[in-house]
């Protein structure tokens, strides 16, 4: 039913998708995909109905406590998958969210996991960095992927695969991102520290 409405919400809002012809569609189904700019509540409709169209199987990382009853029946169906930070073995620690999020990916085939770098819908100017330490260590690529409020084009622009040099990797995704119009400009900023 989630699915239903959010392709009626898609279709009636006028919205389009766009892959960039570069794009391998194949690897963006086991990655972890940029949710940006993100400045509305808005976003994972757009997200999740344009990334079933492109035939990619969307999840969000979300607290596993969340994913209990009845929470799950709504979340669940949008795509949202529990991240388990408990100890693996007799740590005392609980594992940082970049070791939760790589264990997700380990013995699995598609995984794309949708991550707001900004972490935040409002105005941020650090964007945080665990999503490009996820994809180095599980050893998949990060997905450029977008919503263009001015033109209601939804899409992927570009698939990176992580170098290492993140200050580099990081000065592309700002490349990339910089001419993108979100729903509220005034809620988005590039992070200066790689422009």
């Amino acid at each position: 039913m989630v699915r239903l409405i959010f392709r009626l919400l898609f279709w009636l809002k006028g919205w389009k998708i766009k892959v960039h012809p570069e794009v391998d569609l194949n690897q963006a189904r086991k990655s972890v995909i940029l949710a940006a700019p993100h400045t509305s509540n808005w976003d994972i409709v757009f997200a999740v109905e344009a990334c079933r169209q492109m035939g990619i199987k969307l999840r969000f990382a979300i607290k596993r406590e969340w994913m209990r009853f009845p929470l799950n029946i709504a979340i669940r169906p949008m795509g949202g998958i529990g991240i388990d930070r408990r100890p693996k073995d007799n740590r005392k620690k609980k594992l940082s969210m970049v070791e939760a999020m790589v264990n997700l990916f380990e013995g699995r085939d598609e995984l794309a996991v949708m991550v707001p770098p900004e972490g935040t819908r409002s105005r941020t100017e650090k964007w945080r960095t665990g999503f490009y330490y996820t994809a180095l260590e599980a050893k998949v690529p990060i997905v450029l992927s977008y919503l263009d409020y001015k033109n209601k084009e939804a899409g992927i622009g570009r698939i990176l695969h992580p170098s290492g040099d993140l200050e580099k990797d990081m000065n592309e995704i700002m490349t990339f991102y910089k001419d993108i119009p979100p729903k509220f400009p005034e809620m988005f900023a590039l992070d200066p520290r790689y422009v």
